[in-house]
């Protein structure tokens, strides 16, 4: 099978990338700037999604499937371009290699897509979006359940929670932790950290979604998660106790994030059932 991968570069595709490998499969690894390929079964391709010439699906090599996990503005939730310049991007080019022959479609959404909405959440709760981000990825998801009616591809819509893990953005709560470990400070600041959230190791989070895309050509819609509440700062102390180190966690810091509930995480029903041994 050759699958085809954008954001081949970002943190999530080079796990993904990697694990497609391990399993046997010929990858081509889309990004503005590709990675030198880690294997001969990856070919990198230097592509930007926004300018790819008249056929992208041709240019790609028609792979059996597009996994897509491109995209612009992140972390900036807030901002309008996910809505004026993201979406029409990634609109046009998925509008391209479906209607070139594309047949099957994995593509990155996110638990954003729900909005204020608390508790477990299950992928037949309305998509409720309060951030550009979050709304942007629900549009575009409603524009390919739409074009399925009169293009012959399959769709599996990935809701990423909480993935955390190497090579993630330095931005992230992970990696400011581990930098802050590294550079041996005393204290760590942070929020008060009592929030409930979804954590997954990006290492689990890309062993599913190769799953996905190899065993199911139509999926749907799918929470890629832990299924498990647990609070910021318990996740915290487990990374540090998996570490074997410690540091002071000064709580209360920074405010919650006013895009989020206080309390939610997925449900790992279907995911679970899409797992199973066919």
């Amino acid at each position: 099978m050759r699958v085809a991968v954008t954001g081949a570069s970002g943190f999530i595709g080079r796990h993904v990338v990697r694990e497609l490998v391990s399993r046997g499969t010929q990858v081509i690894a889309i990004s503005r700037h590709p990675d030198p390929p880690i294997s001969p079964a990856v070919t990198p391709l230097a592509m930007d999604i926004g300018n790819t010439g008249t056929n992208p699906f041709v240019r790609m090599g028609r792979p059996d499937a597009l996994l897509h996990l491109a995209w612009e503005g992140l972390p900036n939730y807030r901002s309008s371009d996910h809505l004026n310049e993201e979406l029409p991007r990634h609109t046009a080019f998925l509008d391209a290699c479906t209607g070139a022959g594309l047949t099957r479609l994995i593509v990155s959404g996110t638990c954003l897509e729900y909005g204020l909405q608390s508790g477990e959440l299950s992928e037949a709760a309305a998509a409720l979006p309060t951030t550009a981000y979050g709304e942007a990825k629900h549009r575009l998801h409603q524009h390919l359940l739409e074009l399925q009616a009169t293009h012959n591809f399959g769709l599996s819509w990935l809701r990423l929670f909480y993935v955390y893990g190497p090579g993630q953005a330095a931005t992230s709560l992970y990696s400011q932790l581990r930098a802050a470990v590294a550079a041996g400070m005393s204290s760590f600041a942070m929020s008060a950290g009592d929030q409930v959230r979804d954590f997954l190791p990006i290492e689990t989070a890309a062993a599913h979604i190769v799953t996905v895309i190899l065993n199911h050509a139509n999926a749907g819609t799918i929470n890629i998660c832990s299924g498990q509440p647990a609070t910021v700062t318990d996740t915290v102390r487990n990374w540090l106790q998996s570490w074997r180190t410690d540091i002071t966690l000064n709580l209360g810091v920074y405010f919650y994030p006013d895009y989020e509930p206080f309390a939610f995480w997925g449900s790992t029903l279907r995911l679970n059932s899409l797992l199973r041994p066919i």
